[in-house]
């Protein structure tokens, strides 16, 4: 062999060893455990709620009509403003009413002389009957007259008093304070009790809630809240259908003694206040926050806290078996643990089975475990934990479902 030969083999040789060195360099080291984030279960107080879909409904609430047929003369209202009870709505033509008024006290005045007269014809009847000049017929006869003038004068103030009433009518009162809509005929037609509804008027302080509530779910309440009080036991809040909490709450008043056989639920009613928010103009129209009719999310709340195993509800998972979580077990390894909820916030999660007090439960890195993987544990984020910290004083401002399901396995992120 050649003195070029073996130059340009060991040339070869030692391309290949560092060509090989620098690829056994850049390979990648082995990837250790996946990190996780936890939080212990630990027991903690927190507001029940559930959450129905409800109607708001004024406790009073008159259709106003005319109850005597007459020209409408002048409307007395502004539509849309807030009324008293007592307050003047219409006004109808009086003249006819007036002139039949004193038409039936004119023949009140004239039977009342024609009975004045027949009174005394009977007391002359009656001190005639001592003497030859008397006779008991004539006697039973001025009796029975005076009797028949006494019924006849009866009945005319009677038609007096309903003369009377009829004129009254001429004058439309509100029989009930609230906010009052539309008129339906303007002034120069002619009303009457066949014209139908003249206006509506609504009370607005306070408003009824009605809502229907599943009897499974129903009786559900029933034995959480029965031994606490019962109907005092719950607070009522509403969910506007802006998204908005209403700022008032309020209290049942009312379960109702018969289910819909169509749809196996039973009504429920709450008392729930209705303040003036503000007066849009200088006509007196005012403006409320609820309105007669307007759908609203009936959330009912217990009074008091109740303790529960609590864990963030970002940490539930479900599957079509039920809701589960994973917990960091023995030699840091992922286990599954089905779980059955109780009760919960939008941010807190109840457990009522499945959990003990201080199991490590995966809140952060699910998309990247598996059950029976080992895995790197650490503290949740700061975000996690300071929901859980902001729960535990304060008011859920939507309540969640019973079951709990927030969602199934496959969707977490």
């Amino acid at each position: 062999m050649t003195l070029a030969g073996v130059s340009v083999r060991l040339l070869a040789t030692t391309l290949l060893t560092i060509i090989a060195g620098g690829l056994a360099r850049t390979q990648p080291a082995a990837p250790g455990p996946p990190a996780v984030g936890v939080v212990e279960a630990t027991r903690r107080p927190i507001t029940e709620s559930s959450e129905f879909l409800g109607r708001i409904e004024a406790i009073n609430r008159v259709n106003v009509v005319a109850r005597v047929t007459a020209f409408l003369e002048r409307r007395l209202f502004e539509e849309g403003a807030e009324i008293s009870k007592g307050d003047e709505l219409y006004r109808l033509e009086r003249g006819p009413f007036e002139a039949d008024l004193a038409s039936k006290q004119a023949q009140v005045a004239q039977l009342q002389a024609t009975l004045d007269n027949a009174k005394q014809t009977t007391e002359r009847a009656r001190t005639l009957l001592g003497g030859p000049a008397g006779q008991q017929s004539t006697y039973d006869a001025a009796i029975a007259n005076q009797l028949s003038l006494e019924a006849q004068v009866q009945a005319a103030q009677a038609q007096v008093q309903a003369s009377r009433i009829n004129l009254d009518y001429t004058r439309i009162s509100a029989p009930i304070a609230g906010k009052i809509g539309r008129t339906a005929l303007t002034e120069g037609n002619v009303v009457g009790p066949s014209s139908g509804v003249l206006t509506t008027i609504v009370s607005q302080d306070p408003m009824y809630v009605t809502f229907p509530v599943p009897l499974r779910q129903g009786l559900e309440l029933r034995e959480r809240y029965g031994p606490r009080g019962g109907l005092e036991a719950v607070v009522i809040r509403l969910r506007l259908p802006d998204g908005r909490m209403y700022g008032q709450s309020g209290k049942l008043n009312f379960v109702d003694n018969t289910i819909a056989q169509n749809t196996d639920t039973i009504t429920v009613r709450g008392e729930i206040g209705n303040p003036i928010l503000r007066t849009s103009s200088a006509a007196g129209v005012t403006v409320h926050e609820l309105t007669d009719g307007e759908f609203v999310t009936v959330v009912l709340e217990g009074v008091q806290p109740i303790e529960v195993l609590a864990i963030p509800r970002s940490a539930v998972l479900s599957d079509q078996q039920g809701d589960y979580v994973l917990v960091v077990g023995a030699d840091n390894k992922a286990e599954q643990r089905r779980i059955q909820l109780g009760q919960s916030t939008p941010t807190i999660a109840a457990v009522i089975t499945g959990l003990a007090a201080g199991d490590r439960v995966i809140v952060e890195g699910l998309q990247r475990i598996r059950p029976g993987q080992v895995v790197s544990p650490g503290p949740a984020s700061p975000l996690i934990l300071s929901s859980m910290k902001a729960a535990d004083g304060a008011n859920p401002q939507a309540a969640p479902s019973t079951s709990g399901k927030t969602g199934r396995a496959g969707d977490r992120p």
